[in-house]
């Protein structure tokens, strides 16, 4: 399949005004590009593992159009057949059209282009290269390990489309927490797993089991092909999709007063009514790690854990995101 992309230059302040007037020629879906700021709340919401690189904000912004091409070459906009020449001499006409606007609108320069599928699935991958969390070498499968890396301990994983990598600041907090923990008697759950790579570097360090749980049936395929390129047994990683937090029988499954080591890498305002859940399922003397928390937040998570009867042994940080870590008496 072919997509005509259209990019036009412009300023942040003229976004919402050139992609509403050109919604109603029939361009949909604007892909924005600027150097504004994430808010804290952005952030939070924003809660992936390959983050942007953002410059300083210089008011410049570039909106993209994806519109599918048909077999002939033309587009349909509003139900209207465009050439890649028609579609630009219109741009033109609803940019010229915006000018009367008290607004700065930029440079207002077009490219039009021509890509296919594959470019997106493969594109991103400029993103993602291989890291290091100390002795962990984080590495995906287009690319190579390196001689003086042989001796690490190796996580194999591509970046997929809903689940983390440990690129995050909030995962690698987990994994230096976690690992102080880790012995091979230790039973881990990891709650919100995802594509599971902590329960994957726990094993790798040594804890015997891990159990975890997560919203989203996706987590299923994702956690296997992570233990398959990893090579670990499958049958020390068991999976449960669903709710811990209120669904009874999510919580049966975990077990109760039976872990040495809980994690929950989520978000703090989820992390708060998740608490007791985890309490249930830490044995006495075990520790509860928890990530996925703003700055400004992590008291929030600490009071949660002391009101449920914990002991918050740490609080570490890494850039703008906390780590609390609390343990059962």
């Amino acid at each position: 399949m072919k997509w005509m992309s259209i990019r036009i230059k412009t300023t942040t302040e003229a976004e919402d005004l050139i992609i509403g007037s050109l919604y109603l020629r029939g361009l949909e879906g604007a892909q924005i590009e600027d150097h504004i700021p994430l808010t804290p709340l952005e952030k939070e919401q924003m809660f992936v593992d390959i983050l942007p690189e953002t410059q300083a904000d210089d008011g410049t912004a570039y909106l993209t159009f994806y519109v599918e091409m048909e077999p002939d070459g033309r587009v349909l906009l509003s139900g209207e057949p465009y050439t890649s020449d028609e579609v630009r001499a219109m741009i033109e006409e609803e940019l010229d059209e915006l000018s009367c606007f008290d607004m700065d609108l930029g440079y207002l320069t077009i490219s039009i282009d021509e890509t296919e599928d594959i470019d997106w699935i493969n594109n991103w991958k400029k993103y993602f290269h291989q890291f290091t969390i100390d002795d962990l070498l984080v590495i995906p499968s287009w690319e190579s390990v390196a001689p003086e890396d042989a001796e690490k301990k190796i996580l194999h994983i591509d970046p997929g489309t809903a689940f983390g990598t440990g690129m995050h600041e909030t995962t690698q907090l987990c994994i230096r927490e976690m690992k102080k923990h880790i012995t091979p008697d230790t039973r881990l759950l990891d709650i919100g797993t995802g594509s599971g790579i902590l329960g994957i570097i726990a094993l790798m360090y040594g804890a015997g089991s891990v159990r975890a749980t997560d919203l989203d049936p996706c987590a299923v395929p994702a956690v296997d092909d992570n233990l398959t390129n990893n090579h670990i047994d499958k049958s020390l990683f068991e999976l449960k999709i669903g709710n811990i937090i209120d669904d009874r029988e999510v919580q049966d499954w975990a077990g109760y007063d039976t872990y040495d080591v809980v994690m929950a890498n989520i978000l703090a305002d989820v992390l708060v009514p998740l608490m007791p859940a985890a309490v249930r399922a830490c044995r006495r003397g075990g520790v509860i790690i928890t990530s996925g928390i703003i700055e400004g937040k992590e008291d929030m998570v600490a009071d949660a854990m002391r009101k449920c009867g914990l002991t918050v042994e740490s609080i570490a940080s890494q850039g703008e995101w906390r780590s609390v870590t609390g343990r059962k008496a």
